[in-house]
């Protein structure tokens, strides 16, 4: 092995990162091809949550100490088949939770208020002296919060000082501020608007079923702001373009990038690409506590922020 421990970043869009490790470390890139000459000496891959890990990959790897998680999320990551083979993972908790929470109520907002149409109807013409866009208020609208980790209280209180009466559904209970419904479905029925914001994981796939998205109903919203695979895609296209379903506003998707013909002629629907953490401030929290999990396996010292067990 070398004496400066060499990395590996697993995904494209993480290649900004490379500037601020390789002053310490030696940095290849999988996009680029999988460094077969390196592979004694790589001693951490890192990588983004979202994605499934390449098992294959890491058995290749004989000297990897640590699998360094980017994000908060680590859904992709097989984290017992990791330590079973005495492989840790880290990731980078609390950083991001209340920037999502403003990007679920913007999506909210911009959906309800109806501020992209607005915007679209404006640059083309079609604000007339006679005409006026009508939208709802959000006082009162009931607002249902899939999963109340830290991004669905933080969505929870952000909707309660807009004057939504909150509700939520989780698979465990826990002491709330706000009322629990008894089922999932249960809670998208009594809902005008339904916030998905729950942790992802194969057990959990699809959770927002098309059972579900018909309790929301014709009125209601959908919005995403946790992993795309928590709802069924096709199922809420398919209800969006013949109505059962009223609105969606996410902000990830099935696959990503998701395919833009897939949603061209979706209707009611406000769509962005993955950004609702990704403010500069979280970055750089999440970029600390990479370099600190980092700096702290090839010392020997305790990770500042590892997975925690279950």
């Amino acid at each position: 092995m070398t004496d400066r421990p060499a990395l590996l970043i697993m995904q494209r869009h993480l290649a900004p990162l490379t500037s601020f490790l390789e002053g310490t470390y030696n940095v290849y890139r999988f996009w680029e091809g999988p460094p077969l000459e390196a592979e004694h000496d790589i001693r951490a891959l890192v990588v983004a949550g979202e994605f499934p890990l390449d098992k294959h990959l890491i058995e290749s790897l004989p000297n990897l100490q640590l699998i360094a998680c980017f994000t908060s999320g680590y859904d992709g990551i097989d984290v017992d088949w990791c330590r079973a083979r005495g492989l840790p993972v880290t990731h980078a908790p609390g950083v991001n939770h209340e920037d999502v929470a403003d990007h679920a109520i913007g999506l909210v907002l911009a959906a309800r208020r109806r501020i992209v149409a607005g915007d679209q109807a404006l640059r083309a013409g079609g604000w007339t002296a006679d005409s006026k866009l009508i939208t709802p208020s959000l006082k009162d609208q009931r607002l249902g919060v899939v999963g109340l980790g830290a991004i669905g209280e933080a969505v929870a209180r952000r909707a309660e000082a807009l004057r939504m009466k909150v509700r939520w559904w989780g698979p465990r209970q826990k002491d709330a501020a706000w009322p629990r419904a008894a089922t999932l479905e249960a809670l998208a029925r009594d809902s005008d608007i339904l916030v998905v914001a729950s942790r992802a994981d194969e057990a959990n796939r699809g959770l927002i079923s098309r059972e579900v998205i018909e309790a929301l109903g014709p009125a209601g919203l959908l919005v995403n702001v946790a992993r795309g695979q928590l709802v069924d895609e096709a199922a809420l296209i398919a209800a969006l373009r013949d109505g059962r379903l009223g609105q969606a506003a996410l902000d990830v998707f099935e696959d990503e990038p998701t395919d833009a013909a897939r949603w061209a002629d979706v209707p009611n629907t406000v769509l962005t690409p993955h950004t609702g953490g990704a403010t500069t401030e979280a970055v750089q929290g999440m970029l600390m506590l990479l370099l600190q999990n980092l700096e702290a396996a090839f010392a020997g010292q305790p990770l500042k922020t590892p997975v925690p067990g279950d």
